[in-house]
């Protein structure tokens, strides 16, 4: 791609802001300062790049080219999880070798600036586009409310379809249901004084602690990942509870969690092992422990598989729970994605990641991710993980290597072309 360097200051620009989102801060700044400071940044790019842009009172905002009534949508999201700790280079940005190393390099500020360059290119040569395109920038995505694309769908045209660069090559035809749910029980009913672990329910905590009745005080490390794929991490949580039924602590919590969770990320301990042909087995993911108002809170993420219900998951949970006294409540559901893989969309693109890069032999897959692609319809997850490569989203020292990242751009450069003028 040409404007390399451009495209490197700009993104590492947009890495130095720390864009975390919180809900409903103030109205001038709906999910936060820092996203709200990463929009701007963003709109003021993308004007200094000559394509134009919108705001709707800074809950949605987007970038667009071309002419034509049907919009073709690219929906790229400028928050991010909390850097976290034992990170070895910049979380803010920095270049090291053949990688670029940042929180929001690889999920999903690199992406999404690849997708705009992949638009300026196409405005400066002059291609004649037979639909607008539109990238929408989401500032919600890793709250998982969506508060953000909900408005966006409530008040805007929406797209005829379009592709989210937030996950793999060569393309995602469907992704699990999430769903997170919270088990509670009262602090006066662990044997403890305080425990806590876990940053967000969509991380594998890396960092655990528990003080007990006594004042026995108990730490315990893990290695985050993201909680589509716990068993890529080591959850310091479970590692946590091992420890405190090692040292004889009596608690129903403790005893609970060891016995139906512990080192088991598939749910089969839960009775909710479930698994099918279409997208693979469940994953369960103990995300967040806290401490707070006498009550202690365990929030869980699960990726169920598409042919399985939301209550058929929590119906085993509660049977698991009720013995131990722990309140299952707090639930929220985002329903499966599931599209035809032969059809023209995602052929198309397809086709296009294979002629950039000569891989013939990946194919489109299911994955236990949440996209933005579930925010509305005819959306598909598109990108920029190349097959085999580091998994580092929600992790230290997240990176995308730059080749893969001005080549996703070309890949992008060409899918808005063809997703554009398709018949």
């Amino acid at each position: 791609m040409e404007d390399r360097q451009k495209f490197l200051d700009a993104l590492l620009g947009l890495i130095s802001i720390e864009s975390v989102a919180r809900i409903d801060v103030s109205e001038a700044q709906p999910y936060g300062s820092g996203p709200a400071k990463a929009l701007d940044y963003v709109l003021s790019l993308c004007r200094s790049l000559g394509i134009r842009t919108e705001n709707r009172d800074g809950k949605v905002a987007w970038a667009e080219i071309g002419e034509g009534e049907e919009i073709v949508g690219i929906l790229g999201h400028l928050d991010v999880v909390p850097v976290g700790e034992g990170w070895t280079h910049d979380p803010k940005g920095e270049i090291c070798g053949d990688r670029l190393y940042g929180r929001g390099a690889i999920d999903d500020k690199g992406p999404t600036l690849a997708a705009l360059f992949a638009m300026k290119a196409l405005q400066d040569a002059g291609v004649k586009l037979g639909r607008r395109v539109r990238l929408i920038f989401g500032q919600s995505e890793e709250t998982g409310g969506w508060d953000d694309m909900a408005y966006y769908c409530a008040h805007e045209q929406l797209p005829v379809f379009g592709f989210t660069p937030d996950a793999d090559f060569p393309a995602i035809y469907g992704e699990k249901g999430i769903l997170h749910c919270t088990l509670s029980t009262p602090l006066a009913a662990t044997g403890l004084r305080e425990i806590s672990g876990g940053a967000a329910a969509n991380m594998v905590p890396s960092r655990a602690y528990a003080v007990t009745a006594d004042g026995r005080e108990f730490r315990a490390e893990g290695v985050s990942a993201h909680a589509s794929m716990p068993e890529m991490g080591k959850n310091a949580i479970s590692a946590l509870m091992a420890q405190l039924a090692e040292a004889g602590v009596d608690s129903p919590l403790v005893r609970f969690y060891n016995l139906h969770i512990a080192d088991d990320c598939h749910g089969g301990r839960m009775g909710c092992g479930f698994a099918d042909e279409q997208s693979g087995r469940l994953t369960l993911n103990a995300g967040v422990l806290r401490t707070a108002d006498d009550t202690v809170t365990l929030t869980l993420d699960i990726r169920n598989p598409v042919t399985f219900t939301a209550e058929q998951v929590y119906d085993a949970i509660e049977a698991a729970c009720a013995p131990y006294g722990l309140t299952l409540g707090g639930k929220h559901e985002q329903q499966p994605v599931y599209m035809d893989k032969n059809g023209r969309v995602i052929r198309a693109m397809v086709d296009i990641y294979r002629e950039v890069t000569d891989d013939t032999a990946s194919e489109p897959m299911v994955i236990g991710g949440g996209t933005y692609a579930r925010a509305m319809p005819g959306i598909v997850a598109f990108g920029p993980m190349q097959p085999g490569r580091e998994l580092t989203e929600h992790q230290k020292d997240e990176y995308i290597l730059l080749e893969d990242l001005f080549q996703a751009s070309e890949i992008y450069r060409r899918a808005i072309e063809t997703l554009a003028n398709l018949d």
